[in-house]
């Protein structure tokens, strides 16, 4: 089949590279222009140069260079794997099977930018990706496929993307590309009545606040991991947790400490008291970057009854 592909980063990269590797014909990539900030060039970018194709890079596509760019294209289908561009309904149509879009959710749960942390954040047991039909609203277009993903107790949100959405996402863009162009496929409305949005993960919402539940708190650090890392200070020094254990206490009258509180400072870990038990912190990043919990203990001249911010 001809695709258009409209994506960026690495997974836009791994759509592209499956697309062509199986024998499809590549006709369009459309990718955000490089950003003067950063010395690395856009990933999808170089990819399709690596192929052989010229990306187009607009700042926009609303526009009319970017419609007739895909018009030219004559794609048979249009796939969008990892936008960070607002993509028009009129360019969703021109391709001659519309538009398929991949969302790291079970839509019409966690529409939005930061599905995967708020569902690991927010204790569900599993999540999976929907590839669905874009439309002006966000994440709101008719679902064609959709895979299930189980959360694990201690799954982060780096195993659970890179390990499984990421890879099975790739898969079921083709899948479901397939099913589009043979004919094949349904489209279901998503329930409305079940649907919710969360915003951005930012800092505010990374923030550990050590007098909630040891659950929440632990549901919150492997949201954060590997990004953007829950965070926490010890006086005016900005600590970020990656790797941790929980241990819970058998009986309230059991937790050691207060919430905040260094009670025990190990060769590799310190532990910090929260509602109903403790972290152990294993890995960090403080001033001096990544270290173990002993390391950042001695970086910030930890000392047991000393108290992080609440």
């Amino acid at each position: 089949m001809r695709v258009a592909l409209i994506g960026s980063a690495d997974f836009g990269k791994a759509a592209l590279e499956a697309f062509l590797d199986r024998g499809d014909e590549v006709v369009a990539v459309f990718c955000p222009p490089d950003n003067p900030k950063s010395s690395k060039p856009e990933v999808l970018k170089e990819a399709a140069l690596a192929r052989g194709l010229n990306p187009l890079q607009f700042a926009s596509l609303k526009g009319p260079e970017a419609a007739q760019a895909l018009i030219d294209s004559n794609a048979d289908i249009c796939v969008m794997a990892y936008v960070i561009q607002f993509v028009p309904q009129e360019l969703c149509k021109i391709p001659k099977h519309g538009t398929i879009q991949y969302h790291p959710s079970l839509l019409p749960k966690y529409r939005g930018p930061s599905a995967i942390n708020w569902a690991i954040a927010l204790g569900e047991e599993k999540t999976g990706l929907t590839i669905f039909r874009p439309s002006d609203g966000l994440d709101e277009g008719e679902v064609i496929l959709q895979k299930e993903v189980a959360i694990g107790p201690n799954d982060t949100l780096g195993k659970i993307y890179f390990d499984h959405l990421f890879p099975i996402g790739v898969k079921a863009l083709l899948e479901a590309a397939d099913l589009v162009v043979a004919g094949k496929h349904q489209e279901i409305v998503q329930d409305e009545s079940q649907a919710n949005y969360e915003g951005w993960f930012d800092a505010n919402a990374a923030q550990i606040h050590w007098a909630t539940h040891i659950s929440q708190i632990y549901n919150l650090i492997r949201a954060c991991n590997p990004a953007p890392g829950a965070w926490t200070k010890f006086g005016e020094q900005k600590v970020q947790i990656y790797d941790c254990h929980k241990h819970v206490a058998a009986t309230f009258g059991a937790v050691k400490g207060k919430p905040g509180e260094v009670t025990q400072i190990t060769l590799d870990s310190i532990f910090i008291t929260c509602h109903g038990g403790q972290i152990e912190v294993l890995k960090a990043k403080g001033a001096a970057g990544k270290v173990t919990g002993a390391e950042l203990a001695k970086e910030l001249n930890l000392e047991v009854g000393q108290f992080f911010a609440l």
